[in-house]
């Protein structure tokens, strides 16, 4: 019999985490583990209030399906039995983790796929004044893919700062759906100047189909308009790339299969996270390995992560060994 567990978990950052929603100090998760007394498998997720999510909702929700697991319910069974979302990310994390364990092949092969190569990852730069982004920007002016975090005011000003400290980098900027039509059109070419090769989320859900007649000097990336393969067809016309995340299609099954459904609508694809440890990022290497861009810096950004966590050589992530997940 399984045994279905959950608790939720703390971690600090390096540094102040600011967005154009709000900021924070320290990162909570919630993490899942399967067991069935002798092997146990794990799973992380990172409940967000853009989609009505608390880690006390996801706990719940996670372990209203305890009695369900222990009678037998398996991880197909389960993308019926709860919608997309953290908690559906965790426990089918979970169960991959157990899976690769049980049967002694790595989590890769199950899904068929060839061994993980290592993964160059998007760092990402906390919004905050002009001033403090271009410091942040020269203390990381080696790495060659920065994610810039915009708020809608001064944002050009951010974005030349951080090019002037780090002119060699390609920058991502990441509005969080803080800008309109108008922003965007005074902003998209100005920003491929400056070395920007992808603008993620300029407006918000809802309001982005005049996307589909606007000019774009860079490529668009759809985040919180895109959710899982059901969100594909709004979107043609609209966003150039979807950012995929296991929090948004509810872990790694929906997530194999949203990114090839995602390529074979044409859409390139990003993966990406929400801040969480080595334990939430390990399951998303599989999906990064043919992605265009990759941005799993989520331990990158903590003050302590998980032990064993994945290694990093600058923004160059390594597979994440068997010892973590998978």
């Amino acid at each position: 019999m399984k045994v279905l567990t959950a608790e939720i978990e703390a971690f600090p950052l390096r540094r102040l985490f600011t967005i154009s929603r709000g900021s924070k100090a320290e990162t909570i998760v919630v993490t899942a583990t399967i067991s069935d007394g002798e092997i146990s498998g794990r799973g992380e997720c990172g409940p967000n209030a853009r989609y009505d999510e608390t880690p006390e909702s996801v706990l719940a929700q996670i372990m209203s399906l305890a009695p369900e697991i222990a009678a037998g319910l398996d991880r197909q069974d389960l993308q019926m039995a709860l919608p997309p979302g953290a908690a559906r990310n965790a426990i089918d994390c979970a169960f991959w983790d157990f899976e690769a364990k049980r049967s002694g092949v790595r989590a890769w092969q199950c899904a068929g796929l060839s061994a993980l190569e290592p993964v160059e990852t998007a760092f990402t730069l906390s919004a905050d004044s002009p001033e403090a982004m271009a410091e942040a920007a020269a203390e990381n002016a080696a790495r060659p893919l920065l994610k810039l975090k915009l708020t809608g005011t001064d944002d050009i000003a951010r974005v030349r700062a951080v090019h002037d400290m780090a002119p060699q980098a390609h920058l991502i900027v990441d509005a969080n759906e803080s800008w309109d039509a108008a922003t965007y059109l005074s902003h998209h070419a100005v920003l491929a100047d400056l070395g920007v090769v992808l603008i993620e989320q300029p407006m918000p859900q809802g309001a982005d189909a005049e996307l589909a007649d606007l000019e774009r000097s860079v490529p668009i990336c759809a985040d919180e308009s895109f959710h899982d393969a059901t969100s594909i067809p709004e979107l043609v016309g609209r966003y150039d790339f979807v950012n995929i995340k296991l929090d948004k299609t509810g872990g790694l099954t929906a997530a194999l299969a949203t990114a090839a459904a995602a390529r074979a609508a044409g859409f390139g694809v990003m993966v990406g996270c929400m801040v969480g440890t080595s334990l939430a990022m390990a399951p998303a290497f599989l999906v990064a390995q043919d992605a265009g861009f990759v941005d799993l810096d989520g331990p990158l950004l903590l003050a302590r992560d998980r032990e064993p966590g994945i290694a990093a050589d600058g923004s160059l992530l390594q597979p994440p060994p068997a010892s973590l997940w998978g």
